[in-house]
């Protein structure tokens, strides 16, 4: 965003929270390995052996789970303050912090989850020394997740789980699984699911990578083949996982706004389109590109002041609503919206993904934007498809 809106952002801010941010603004600086964050601004995906020093750092400071609070182990901050230092993570292009573990799993086992559970995995994911992943989607039960085939019968006071996941970010990386299944078949599509943990390196667990568009692993399949799970890593109540499935999913697409990384990703495209000279000009072209810049700052503006909201709304206790699936909705259109502007701006063909010649800039910065466009086609697939979201929305705020 062009810094006056930075400034008018900043006069809204207490001294304290000021203070606060400078604070974050100068470890990140310090601490941050310059290679890491150039691998983040690059679109790479990191195994967790090279993020590990980073979150090693953070923790020492208690900061690698912002939105817990001190009883589990967090800092307690304020939502102001995970939003500040959210917003310079994302500014600094540090790598995320762990999303399913931090924002998804951590927050499900404190509302569900029985202590023993909370006591034996919440310090892994406070620590980084454990990975998770979602095993929701299904190859016939994406954003569907009632018809999810995935089943778990009772065995020796325990589970057994047999089915197939889709699209499980991370799970090849990842130690353990939080995985919706369904635990009576004849009971209603919603009432018949349970939520279970498994350990990714259970006999039977097998991990298949799917290569996206492009050309990345970050998604795989998962085929669970008789896995045997413990009695003791059933969440909750048996048949209720639709309950807990959807507070994790409000969560998570809460998330999937992901309006830091779009004011990141707008401000550097600005910056490009001034060192290309395309600001400026009298010409057509150079006014659509300035009005089409304008556009997404004020959608983005008013996605950043709803997902303020969304969090107020946590902190006071509030459990997300359809406002999640709204931010999700048009925080996935906002990331599409700025890296089709920017193909347009380096006038980038869609088609080839070939390496340019070296000391071309423009073309360097188109393939990474490039890379950046391909991967944010599934944005308004994950995570619940747009389709879904205006479906959510139409039922309970239009009673449709």
């Amino acid at each position: 965003m062009p810094p006056e809106t930075s400034k008018k952002m900043e006069q809204l801010l207490s001294a304290a929270d000021l203070a606060f941010k400078a604070e974050v603004r100068r470890f990140i600086a310090d601490a941050l390995p310059p290679d890491l964050a150039q691998a983040h601004r690059d679109g790479l995906h990191m195994s967790r052996e090279r993020v590990a020093p980073w979150y090693r750092l953070l923790h020492a400071k208690n900061w690698t789970a912002p939105n817990w609070p001190r009883a589990l182990g967090g800092p307690g901050w304020t939502a102001v303050q995970r939003y500040i230092f959210e917003g310079e993570l994302a500014a600094a292009d540090a790598p995320p912090l762990s999303v399913f573990g931090i924002y998804l799993v951590g927050p499900t086992l404190e509302a569900f989850g029985s202590p023993a559970q909370k006591s034996k995995y919440l310090p892994g994911i406070l620590s980084g020394e454990a990975i998770w992943c979602q095993g929701y989607s299904e190859p016939n039960a994406g954003s569907d997740l009632a018809s999810l085939r995935t089943t778990a019968r009772t065995e020796e006071g325990g589970w057994v789980l047999d089915g197939q996941k889709a699209w499980t970010t991370g799970a090849h990386d990842a130690d353990y699984m939080i995985c919706l299944a369904r635990t009576n078949a004849d009971a209603a599509p919603q009432a018949g699911l349970s939520l279970f943990i498994v350990d990714m390196k259970a006999r039977g667990v097998t991990v298949r990578p799917v290569i996206s568009l492009e050309g990345d692993h970050h998604v795989n399949e998962v085929f669970l083949d008789g896995v045997q799970v413990d009695g003791d890593d059933l969440i909750g109540e048996v048949d209720a996982g639709w309950t807990y499935g959807k507070y994790l999913l409000g969560r998570e697409r809460t998330n999937n706004a992901q309006v830091h990384l779009s004011k990141r990703d707008l401000a550097r495209l600005r910056a490009l389109a001034g060192e290309f000279g395309l600001l400026n000009g009298a010409d057509s072209r150079h006014a659509h590109i300035a009005r089409a810049f304008a556009e997404i700052e004020v959608e983005l503006r008013a996605l950043e002041i709803s997902v303020l909201r969304v969090i107020s709304d946590e902190e006071a206790g509030k459990k997300p609503g359809p406002q999640a699936s709204i931010v999700k909705l048009e925080g996935s259109l906002i990331q599409q919206r700025i890296t089709a502007l920017a193909l347009r701006i380096l006038e980038v063909d869609a088609a080839s993904l070939e390496a340019p010649e070296q000391g071309d800039r423009k073309a360097h910065e188109g393939q990474r934007w490039l890379r950046r466009h391909l991967r944010r086609r599934a944005v308004t697939i994950y995570a619940g498809a747009s389709e879904v979201q205006r479906t959510i929305i139409a039922k309970t705020v239009l009673g449709m």
